[in-house]
């Protein structure tokens, strides 16, 4: 848990230290910035120790390219994951976790120049010196970005290598094999692609900084996680799609702890140089604790800001963990008995150590730094030199892992049947009542999503009700059964069947645009969120924050817009179903996590311009939303009939090949889909009309009880002085007579 801050301020905590006797050397103060060495040097360590222990690095019968290739490419790999893993870290503590300005009462003195003073004197004002661990996390970034980009060249040089049983050359045949490798061939494609992202984030990381730009490079980055979890060997297999997404998950958490950690330890002297100055932040208070109380010097402000990042990323990293690697043995049984469950257990073991070590820090360490305990600010560092030690020997033993061949077989059988080949996955039996309750096949990444949103919504929910806070149990309920309902869509029968049926596809698809999207509304979380979350007074932007910043960005104006939610909405359906854009989505694993995405973001956007509560820039009047209704309402009816009299099937790759032994025909399953479609269509359409209804009679009532408690206030000045000017003006026309 995130400790509770401390009261006391910190010149309080230093005067108690002072008076013992105690003092902090400057040279104790954090860790060098040589110490991120460490990390790499311990990765490479563990690795060429397993490699060389186990045989996994031996040359083969087959096709061998080297010994060079063949210690030179994981090496490389280590390399590259601990580069692009800074990145990530650099930019992630630059945009929430350290301010950009010196001055900590930045933020507040921009409120007060919007009002206070011109435009020239506001521009000369933000012209201020940006804080130095800031620049020094952006130059980091930008040198890791340089590595970043290189190493990635050098895997994808090596993997061919590898693959293809040949040392590296620089022969024209060479080089046109290579290029065929990275146009034709997935893995190639994927690596080419590691090397175009990391391209672009170096060029772009030297120049962006502001924090938008900033947060848009760092999303960019995070395609090269995705790119990995596609290329990684775990992505064939007996359960693709679990295998994929929980490698991608894993990833993810590895680049938020690790990468996290690796820019703490960066910057650690200059954060923890401040305690001794002013450069203090002052954290935001609620209730009867004033701003002073709250203060707190730099470097426990930026390890309490981590701590909840790194326990975030300790529980992707152990349970995603466990998914993947379940979903590549046949049994627990082969833990014990195979190389790769070994190294299993030895990755499970080292996360555990460390995942101890940052409750530690959480528990103890870091609100004994807060209250100026000299050995434990000595304790503190000490503790994170061991953890960025066991986190490279983690890494290490990560690639280590990833050249070791999985129990379960990475390749399909020559017997294969067509489903298999298309789908990834075995026929599933015939869907009869109990077989849409039955039918699970887990989402990992939808699953992660769902919890994740579920935690964030009770959370806030129970910080609200303790500070006294109202909210209406109602709104959490529709919260917690439109999340039920999304996982039963993404994960359930209808996911299952999907990949089968265009019928089944058909519902998934409604229901993630109609159904789905009105609970998740109702539920309203952006308000519970922004009544729940403190505001920061440094400068930085915590998650308040970047709400308020997506909400009040030129782009919510865009989506917000009634015009083109609807335009969105009605328009998304001819796009997805026909044009190629079928084949994408249900071809490939991006492309269906992506129609999800979309679809699901589409209907939300919607259903907030119409019901919703949350604060966004534009929403229209009353009689424009039942116009909106009205015209989805008869939209979705045109395209299903549209669907039910083709006699042309859609994605027929797809539908047309699986060999389905039960069930209508592919076409008729088609009409059977535009029809569902039509039918889904009206019920949420005309539920939402019958809310738009009631929204609008009771918005009519607080109008009018507006007036009427201003009429009691003015004695009814507005009238009086209609009727009078009546009276002025029937004056005027009797002396003119």
């Amino acid at each position: 848990m995130k400790p509770t801050p401390s009261t006391t301020s910190a010149s309080s905590g230093r005067s108690r230290a002072a008076s013992a006797g105690e003092t902090v050397p400057e040279n104790k103060r954090g860790l060098s910035r040589q110490w991120v060495w460490v990390f790499p040097f311990a990765a490479l360590t563990f690795l060429l120790v397993t490699l060389a222990l186990l045989g996994i690095n031996a040359a083969t019968d087959l096709a061998d390219a080297g010994r060079f290739v063949r210690w030179s490419l994981p090496v490389a790999e280590t390399l590259h994951n601990f580069t692009m893993i800074s990145v990530m870290g650099s930019l992630l503590f630059a945009i929430g976790i350290v301010p950009r300005f010196s001055d900590s009462t930045w933020r507040k003195n921009r409120i007060n120049m919007a009002h206070k003073y011109s435009a020239e004197q506001r521009q000369k004002n933000l012209e201020r010196d940006e804080y130095p661990p800031f620049v020094s996390l952006l130059n980091f970034g930008a040198a890791m970005a340089v590595a970043w980009t290189i190493l990635a060249l050098c895997v994808l040089i090596l993997a061919y290598a590898d693959i293809s049983g040949r040392p590296v050359s620089l022969t024209s045949a060479y080089t046109s094999e290579l290029t065929s490798y990275i146009t034709t061939i997935d893995s190639g494609k994927q690596q080419a692609t590691t090397v175009i992202v990391a391209a672009v984030v170096a060029t772009l990381i030297f120049g962006v900084r502001s924090l938008m730009g900033l947060f848009l490079t760092l999303a960019l980055s995070m395609i090269a996680l995705v790119s990995m979890a596609l290329g990684g060997h775990s992505s064939g297999g007996d359960d693709h799609m679990g295998a994929v997404n929980s490698l991608g998950l894993h990833l993810l958490g590895v680049a938020l702890w690790c990468g996290g950690l690796i820019a703490l330890v960066y910057i650690s002297r200059q954060v923890s140089a401040q305690d001794a100055g002013s450069g203090t932040l002052t954290e935001s208070a609620r209730g009867s604790e004033s701003a002073t109380e709250r203060r707190a010097p730099m470097a426990v402000v930026v390890l309490r800001r981590y701590s909840v990042l790194a326990l975030g990323g300790f529980v992707l990293v152990t349970l995603s963990g466990v998914v993947n690697a379940s979903v590549r043995m046949n049994s627990w049984d082969e833990i014990f008995t195979t190389t790769y469950g070994q190294l299993v257990i030895a990755k499970l073991m080292l996360t555990l150590v460390l995942g101890a070590i940052g409750a530690l820090h959480r528990m103890s360490l870091i609100p004994g730094m807060q209250r100026g305990e000299v050995g434990l600010i000595r304790g503190l560092w000490t503790a994170i030199l061991v953890e960025i030690v066991l986190m490279g020997a983690t890494s290490g033993l990560a690639v280590s892992l990833s050249r070791t061949p999985p129990p379960v077989p990475e390749t399909l059988s020559e017997d294969a049947s067509p489903v298999r080949i298309i789908t990834w996955y075995d026929m599933p039996p015939e869907p009869h009542r109990a077989e849409w309750f039955t039918q699970w096949r887990f989402d990992w990444f939808w699953v992660a999503v769902i919890l994740f949103l579920a935690f964030a919504y009770l959370w806030a929910f129970v910080k609200v009700k303790r500070a006294g806070g109202q909210w209406s149990v109602v709104r959490l309920l529709s919260w917690f059964v439109g999340l039920f309902l999304l996982n039963y869509v993404t994960s359930g029968a209808l996911a299952v069947y999907g990949r089968v049926l265009f019928s089944a596809h058909m519902v998934e698809h409604m229901s993630l645009t109609m159904i789905v999207p009105i609970f998740l509304v109702l539920g309203a979380p952006v308000t519970l969120l922004l009544m729940a979350l403190e505001p920061r007074q440094d400068g930085t932007r915590g998650p308040r924050e970047w709400i308020l910043r997506l909400v009040h960005s030129g782009w919510s104006k865009v989506i917000t817009n009634p015009i083109f939610a609807a335009v969105n909405f009605a328009g998304s359906i001819v796009i997805v179903y026909f044009t190629p854009m079928l084949n994408f989505v249900l071809k490939y694993h991006v492309g269906h996590e992506f129609m999800i995405l979309h679809f699901l973001i589409t209907g939300y956007i919607f259903s907030l311009v119409l019901i919703g509560i949350d604060p966004i820039p534009n929403r229209p009047g009353y009689p424009f939303r039942l116009i909106m209704l009205i015209a989805t309402l008869g939209y979705h009816a045109f395209v299903g009939i549209a669907m039910m009299s083709m006699d042309t099937l859609l994605a027929a790759s797809w539908f047309g090949n699986l060999g389905r032994p039960w069930g209508l025909s592919a076409i008729d399953d088609q009409k059977l889909g535009g029809s569902l479609m039509w039918g889904i269509g009206e019920i949420p359409t005309m539920i939402i009309a019958v809310m738009v209804g009631v929204l609008w009679a009771q918005n009519d009532k607080k109008v009018q009880r507006r007036f009427d408690r201003k009429e009691e206030r003015d004695g009814d000045a507005e009238l009086n002085a209609y009727n009078d000017m009546f009276l002025d003006l029937n004056e005027r026309d009797e002396r003119r007579k």
